[in-house]
């Protein structure tokens, strides 16, 4: 079961409009900025002002779930597990993602998402990972996530 929105916030597809504020989250939370094209995220706003974003890349067979950020004073709310949940939800392929740190891995874990090996990806997004693959090699702590839906245990989850 999705996680239910605090009253007075809204989750809809971004508009061309949103990639000012989209570009600050994310460059806020030092991700990288490349590649943010506004046609593919979903954002949650607050009296007009975006507060958390999050999209979905496609790839051959595949789709990226990334850039997904809520604002500093938003945090802990349940505003990323209602985000990860309905692009979980929007997702046509099987989803993977690539975040930095064990506290980001434990995150997407209780939403579903399981560590992958890089020889386990699309042929698509090993391209795409390669460099993440190699800096884990070294002892950068890069996780590797593919969802699945059997350990989805969203509905026993609060932020």
């Amino acid at each position: 079961m999705p996680t239910a929105l605090p009253s007075g916030l809204l989750l809809r597809p971004a508009q061309h409009q949103d990639l000012g504020a989209i570009r600050w989250l994310v460059l806020g939370a030092k991700l990288d900025p490349t590649q943010l094209r506004w046609s593919q995220f979903w954002v949650i706003e607050h009296a007009e002002q975006v507060i958390a974003c999050g999209q979905l890349r496609s790839f051959p067979a595949a789709q990226e779930l990334g850039s997904l950020v809520v604002a500093k004073h938003w945090r802990r709310q349940g505003l990323g597990s209602a985000l990860t949940q309905h692009l979980i939800q929007q997702a046509t392929e099987p989803l993977y993602l690539e975040c930095l740190g064990s506290t980001l891995a434990q995150f997407y874990q209780r939403l579903g998402f399981q560590p992958v090996s890089w020889q386990k990806l699309p042929r698509s997004l090993q391209r795409k990972f390669g460099l993440s693959a190699v800096a884990a090699r070294f002892g950068f702590p890069v996780f590797l996530m593919h969802y699945d839906p059997s350990q989805n245990s969203a509905a026993n989850h609060t932020e």
